[in-house]
């Protein structure tokens, strides 16, 4: 029964009665967490007594893991394996000094699933696989013979003709400095100028425009290059306002948004627990490539807090029809900016407020 209700019900002194009450157990409540907060032990044993804010995550975390094991004994988690275990060899090729025989304890178990991704999955992107199969050919030339090593080569030797694989140049590079790059300056005003935009024109934005601003975000930095996340766009009007709705801080203003977007993290790239926190990392850095990209296109965007409040969640997941493992990272509004429109100042931290050396 809910207070409102309560209040409608039962004399005013009984409600009163009944407010005294609760506000004494929240200040129990309060008390008890922060006793909790000096052992580890009892902070867990708080949140499993007293408080469920972090079921979500737990379950999202155990499902993610569950997704990662089945996928892999099916052959299906291939692709996120292999994209974290040739980013390993990358890194060991550019070593210094490069070990004569390295990643023996992860070889066997690359090639075999890069044979199962090309004898089981033939609409595998062309130009993924071929950069699987430069490293890997890239690496068998590199290391040492070992019995071990050699017998995934010969592996991956017929593995490479049953899709008749190029050798292209998706290998480990030395960069070329000589190409012009914007200078700090420029990119100090593009920094400026971004601005969380809250008005918009009623004008549509080309998906071409915005799909050139997401293979931006792809070339943020990922850890072990697996890029957990998806951005999921609404452009129909109508959708737009439905979902818009969802997170809480968009009333008053999301009825002008002409695209809304929400950014996804999926728990099935890793195995371990340890790694549940990657899926905020690698799509808030590709979230701001994004954004700043947009900025460079005409366009304008407002990232969306996405705080986690259950029964929002609830609604957000079931209106992206998303799976126990994946959780929105945060929304975010684009269109082309209302030139006549404000924006808030938001004075930032100083740089003594920012950093601290050593």
């Amino acid at each position: 029964m809910s207070l409102k209700l309560i209040k409608k019900i039962l004399p005013r002194p009984i409600v009163t009665f009944i407010q005294s009450i609760l506000a004494k157990l929240g200040e129990l409540k309060e008390g008890i967490a922060f006793q909790c907060s000096n052992s580890m032990f009892l902070s867990s044993t708080y949140y499993f007594l007293f408080s469920r804010a972090f079921d979500r995550e737990h379950l999202s975390v155990l499902h993610g893991k569950k997704r990662y094991a089945s996928d892999i004994k099916h052959g299906k988690a291939g692709l996120t394996l292999l994209r974290r275990n040739v980013h390993r060899l990358e890194k060991g090729l550019i070593m210094k000094p490069r070990r004569p025989i390295f990643a023996k304890d992860y070889i066997t178990e690359t090639v075999e699933f890069l044979h199962k991704v090309v004898t089981e999955n033939p609409e595998t992107e062309v130009d993924e696989l071929n950069w699987f199969c430069d490293v890997l050919t890239t690496y068998f030339l590199a290391v040492q013979s070992d019995p071990v090593i050699d017998k995934a080569k010969s592996l991956f030797d017929d593995t490479v003709k049953l899709r008749n694989l190029k050798i292209t140049d998706k290998i480990p590079y030395v960069r070329n400095f000589s190409n012009n790059i914007p200078s700090f300056e420029q990119f100090e005003n593009l920094s400026l100028r971004r601005r969380s935009v809250r008005w918009f024109e009623d004008k549509a934005v080309p998906r071409d425009l915005i799909d050139q601003a997401i293979l931006v975000s792809s070339q943020s930095p990922s850890a072990c290059n697996r890029q957990p996340f998806r951005f999921h766009i609404f452009d129909d009007p109508s959708l737009v306002q439905e979902v818009s709705k969802i997170p809480g801080g968009t009333a008053g203003f999301n009825h002008n948004f002409p695209v809304f977007i929400a950014v996804i993290g999926q728990l099935r790239a890793y195995f371990d627990e340890r790694d549940r926190h990657v899926i905020y990392i690698d799509a808030s850095l590709a979230s701001m490539s994004f954004l700043f990209a947009l900025e460079t296109l005409g366009l304008s965007s407002c990232a969306i807090n996405w705080p986690d409040v259950p029964e929002r969640e609830k609604k957000m997941s079931k209106a992206l029809a998303l799976d126990e493992d994946e959780r929105v990272i945060m929304c975010i509004a684009v269109g082309y900016p209302d030139k006549n429109e404000k924006v808030p100042f938001s004075h930032k931290k100083s740089l003594s407020q920012l950093r601290k050396y050593n």
